[in-house]
């Protein structure tokens, strides 16, 4: 038999940014709570809105089906005497399975007979289960820092007023979060106070909207609201901007959502569109407004948690909001274009970067001596990149950034501009800070990449010189994001600059009593760590990266091109044998003490075999050269991968570790010429050869 079961735990207003997280974290320990009890459901459904945290549980089985439980007991010689009659051993376990000794079987295995006795154990009612199963769940929900309230003793993110256990129509008696379960919930706050009684599981999605003014799915909210927004903008003459954070934190906020469309005074659009963006997004969860060339319109879009009957209030109500918001902005855009953004780097000797590290006047400079230098590689203009970055960090001391922390680097480039720096600079003032986050855009510019990877760069140095490295979860400093965004730069901008280069560059800019020096080798291996991240989220195989990564590539393109090109070898019908082929040469080379000669003597060549790949080698050697003066690594691995067929023959006719000492330093000398060979690209014997079967 099966019913719909319904859990409900109806709480204060839940964080907007954890809602969903919470819901489908829910979904998921209720759905493994479930199946290790052994009842069986068709689906979950998931409901959450800012006041509750629910789910249906369609065609729930209402008992666990009974299970055969087997129990061994004496060992057959030790059951019966020789005339075949129970022993004390045997009457005695039928006694204590509560049975007569011919209720108990003989199980015979490859292992030996026993006695043995199997019963039914009926399963339990899905009603004595569900109180645990829900509390467990609860206790295992990403919350964060939990609460207590009242006199009671249950913590949770939020207060819990309370709580719905219904099977079919029945109510489970419990009691959750110090709560007695019950059969009724609660609708709006304000539209819909009282208590709504639900008759049956199934019926909550809709007595909660119809009764109870809440769209208890997210889902179904969510898009309620950006056919709301699309359709109120549409009416304007606008287009909506949707961001996809702001939509999901407002649907987290709203159970009846309202669009309504507001206005402000034309004149502050002479403000940087970010700073109104900012304002209207972050502090008051708007959505702003476009027009067909995508500037922005004064207008925005707010969604009301309450349908009033007069709704011009809820408008003018958000537009008084919203107007000395933009006249402070106004007031900062005025007061911060007053002084040249050059005015301001001598007052970054007052902003401490970090206390062991300097100010943000010492980085900027550090900044612009390394900046330069990877500019004139990548052909950045050498004055305005030392320029941009005396300049990048100016901003942080305006009243814009002072009040709009997000903004920094975005005004940077808007005050650069007022004071007619050359747009370069001003474009890589801002494009320094990119990418900000996982999958943002890179610096566009030359000059951008110069600063976004000196800036990052310095930051690593000088925070692991004073022992600060990150370790666990804690990273204070964003150092591995820091450090994917050097990886992105160099890998996708396809910048030929040496990493390590930089790295020692970056530690020769700080004071020698910091000894940053010693630190440029952990430096490295962070980086490519991060490296190795980068790959995975491309789902690159570990052992194709490990396989590059032992030969510690410094130019992180040439990594790239390496990689790319042993990945793609693994297609190679070659591939395995020649791994498991460099496999074995590395491990016999591995017992070799003494040093290997650098070229072969052709007159201890004694084997067809060894000749022919001697040869072969020989030939390999020559056609390369070229390849991999241009990093022409695919190539480079199709002509290795001609040379199995004498690698196998050369296995299979010759002994290596032959007692004659000349002879076995010869046959050494081949091998690790041919090993050399494929480490122009990669070491492949750390490629698994059972993922190339």
């Amino acid at each position: 038999m099966t019913q719909d079961l319904l859990i409900e735990i109806g709480t204060e207003e839940l964080p907007p940014k954890s809602l969903l997280d919470l819901s489908k974290a829910f979904v998921d320990q209720i759905q493994d709570g479930l199946r290790d009890a052994g009842l069986t459901f068709q689906n979950i459904i998931p409901y959450a809105t800012p006041r509750r945290l629910a789910l249906l549980v369609k065609q729930l089985q209402t008992e666990q089906a009974g299970k055969t439980v087997e129990r061994r007991g004496p060992a057959l010689q030790a059951a019966f005497d020789t005339h075949g009659h129970p022993t004390a051993a045997a009457l005695g376990f039928a006694k204590s399975c509560g049975v007569e000794i011919n209720r108990v079987e003989k199980l015979q295995t490859d292992k030996g007979g026993w006695l043995v006795f199997r019963s039914v154990q009926a399963g339990k009612p899905a009603v004595e289960i569900l109180p645990a199963l829900v509390q467990q769940a609860l206790d295992k929900l990403p919350t964060g820092k939990r609460m207590r309230w009242a006199d009671r003793e249950a913590h949770f993110v939020r207060p819990v007023h309370w709580v719905v256990l219904l099977l079919g129509g029945q109510v489970i008696e419990a009691e959750i979060l110090s709560v007695r379960s019950g059969q009724h919930t609660y609708g709006h706050r304000f539209m819909a106070p009282e208590p709504i009684f639900i008759p049956q599981a199934d019926e909550y999605e809709l007595l909660l909207e119809s009764k109870g003014k809440v769209i208890a799915a997210f889902d179904r909210r969510r898009s309620t609201i950006r056919a709301q927004i699309e359709q109120t903008a549409h009416a304007s003459g606008g287009k909506a901007v949707i961001a996809v954070a702001l939509l999901e934190e407002v649907t987290s906020m709203i159970e009846w959502p309202c669009a309504v469309l507001g206005s402000f005074e034309p004149r502050y659009l002479t403000v940087p569109k970010e700073a109104l963006i900012s304002t209207m997004s972050a502090n008051q969860r708007y959505f702003h407004l476009v027009d067909a060339q995508q500037n922005l319109v004064p207008y925005f879009i707010t969604i009301s948690n309450i349908e009033h009957a007069d709704m011009s209030r809820v408008r003018g109500g958000n537009e008084r909001v919203i107007r000395p918001r933009f006249a402070d902005a106004e007031f900062f855009w005025d007061q911060d274009r007053k002084r040249p953004l050059v005015s301001r780097l001598p007052d970054l000797k007052s902003v401490v970067f970090q206390a062991k590290l300097g100010s943000l006047y010492d980085k900027s400079q550090r900044i612009a001596t390394l900046a330069v230098n990877i500019g004139s590689a990548v052909g950045a203009d050498t004055p305005h990149t030392r320029r941009a970055a005396e300049l990048c960090k100016c901003d942080l001391l305006s009243t814009m950034v002072g009040e709009f922390p997000e903004l920094q680097g975005t005004m940077g480039r808007y005050y650069a501009r007022h004071d007619h720096e050359p747009g370069e600079i001003a474009q890589a003032i801002e494009e320094h800070y990119q990418p900000r986050f996982a999958g943002d855009a890179l610096p566009c510019s030359s000059t951008g990449l110069a600063l976004a990877i000196a800036d990052r760069l310095d930051s690593l140095v000088g925070i692991f010189a004073i022992g600060q490295a990150p370790s666990g979860d804690k990273d204070p400093f964003g150092l591995r994001r820091a450090a994917l965004g050097v990886v992105r730069m160099l890998i996708e901008a396809q910048l030929p600059v040496d990493l390590y280069r930089l790295i020692t560059q970056a530690a020769e800019a700080y004071p020698a009593a910091l000894h940053a020096e010693h630190v440029c080798d952990a430096v490295f291996d962070f980086v490519l760590e991060r490296t190795r991240v980068y790959y995975q989220q491309q789902d690159i195989r570990p052992d194709v990266f490990e396989a590059v990564k032992a030969l510690r590539p410094t130019l992180l393109m040439d990594f790239d091109a390496r990689l790319r090109a042993v990945n793609a070898f693994l297609d190679d019908p070659a591939a395995e044998a020649l791994a498991s082929a460099n496999k074995r040469i590395s491990n016999i080379l591995k017992k070799n003490q003494a040093p290997l000669a650098a070229q072969l003597n052709a007159g201890l060549l004694h084997e067809d075999a060894e000749q022919e790949l001697a040869a072969a080698v020989q030939q390999a050697q020559l056609a390369l050269t070229p390849l991999i003066t241009r990093r022409d690594y695919d190539a480079v691995l199709r002509i290795l991968a001609r040379l199995r067929p004498m690698v196998d023959s050369f296995f299979d006719d010759v002994m290596v570790m032959v007692e004659d000492s000349a002879l076995r330093h010869n046959r050494l000398t081949l091998l690790n010429q041919l090993r050399n060979l494929f480490l122009n690209v990669a070491d492949i014997s750390q490629l698994q050869t059972s993922k190339l079967a």
